[in-house]
This record gives C-alpha cells, structure tokens and sequence, in this order.
C-alpha cells in the first residue's frame, strides 16, 4: 500500500503587536520558524498606508510574529506632496538597546525653504533619533511609530527650525540584533586592564630611584675616608 502524502494546512500565527492574526499554510508547525512574512496596517491605521515585515518564531507549540522592518507606501507620500512645498529625506544606521535599525525620515516643510534650512532639518532629525532610539528596546520603538508618538515628538522639536506639514518615518528595518548582556562587559573591560598596567607601572619606577640614592650616598662616604695626598 502507498503512503498516504501530507497535506498543508493552515497553521495560525500570533502577531502581538497589532493583536491580530494570520494564517500561513505549511507541513508542519516547525516549518514556519524564521520565516519573514508582510502585513498591509492600512485598515488598522485608517488609511496610512503601512506594510509591516514580521519574523516568525515558534515558542510552546505557538507561532508568534515579532516585528522586523516598516516601510510607508510611496503612493501615500506622493499624495501628501502639495505644490509649493520642499521634502527632505535621509539615511543612516543608528542603535538602540537591542538592535541596529537602518532608518529612513521623511520630512514635508509646509512652503519652499532654503538648502541651508534643509540640511538643518536633516542634521537635527538625524541627531534626535538616534537620541530617541538609543534608550528603547525595538519592540517600543516600533510600538511608538505606529501609535505616532514618535513622529509627534520629533516634529515638535523640528518645529524650532521650520515648521512641517509632514513627519514620518518612511522606513525602518533591523539590521542587526544586539545582546543586551554582552554590551555593558566589554565597556567595563577595558577601563580595568588599563588601570592595572599604571598601577604596575607605578610601583616599578619608584624601586629603582632609592637604589641609586644608596650608591651616590656610598660613594660620597668613601671619598670622605680616603686620606689627604701629600
């Protein structure tokens, strides 16, 4: 008799940070782990057009989805460029607590501005998010983005420069996952060995001063003893 094959079947998939659902059809539950899939946020957030990147991972017979990278849709941004405006847009890799994201800004000024004003909002932003981000783990982070509570907050302070009509991030994506553990020792380390080669240091060079005190002091005396030639 010939074996029965196996057939795929809907496996459900948790992604906590939306509180929704998916499913994904495999052989089995373990075929899913590590396995990337995209999610349109568009409904949930109300028409901003958001595809969120998610990591599978099997934890108690459970398949949950943490997030991996967010990317705002091109057409949604092209729609919020009005006629008489400047946009602004950057690169660059910054760190949090457990994580290396490579995040991209999107900045809209509300009339035409300057090339010095642009590259004021570029430099500041660049430098606020990497203060914003260097304190927070990358589940919060991507929790705030999509609450636009960072987004909120960054257009505040670059309010000071010029005002925008839009702040957004276009994307953001982990490029790298840190250990949390590891990082503080390797700090620590380094402080310590160079502390103890001084104290070393410090306590040879002072041996060898007295000992040439003695010999002078020596050499003093016999010359003293020696009788006057005649």
């Amino acid at each position: 008799m010939a074996q029965a094959k196996k057939k795929k079947r809907f496996y459900d998939v948790e992604m906590p940070i939306i509180n929704k659902q998916t499913q994904i059809l495999a052989y089995e539950l373990s075929e899913l782990e590590n396995r990337f899939i995209k999610y349109d946020l568009t409904r949930i957030l109300r028409g901003k057009s958001i595809l969120m990147q998610f990591k599978v991972s099997i934890e108690d017979n459970r398949a949950i989805a943490y997030p991996r990278g967010i990317l705002l849709m091109s057409y949604f941004l092209r729609r919020m460029i009005r006629k008489g405006t400047d946009y602004v847009e950057d690169s660059f890799v910054a760190d949090c607590k457990d994580a290396t994201f490579k995040i991209k800004p999107f900045l809209i000024t509300r009339r035409k501005v300057s090339r010095r004003v642009r590259r004021g909002l570029r430099e500041k932003a660049r430098e606020e998010i990497k203060k914003y981000l260097k304190e927070k783990t990358s589940a919060r982070i991507f929790d705030e983005i999509l609450k636009n509570k960072m987004q909120k907050e960054l257009s505040l302070i670059l309010k000071k420069i010029y005002p925008l009509s839009l702040c957004e991030i276009k994307s953001l994506e982990i490029e790298k996952d840190l250990a949390i553990k590891e990082m503080p020792k390797k700090v620590e380390e380094k402080p310590k060995k160079e502390e103890m080669n001084e104290e070393k240091e410090t306590d040879e060079i002072p041996s060898e001063k007295p000992a040439k005190k003695e010999k002078k002091q020596k050499k003093k005396e016999d010359n003293s003893e020696e009788p006057p030639k005649e």
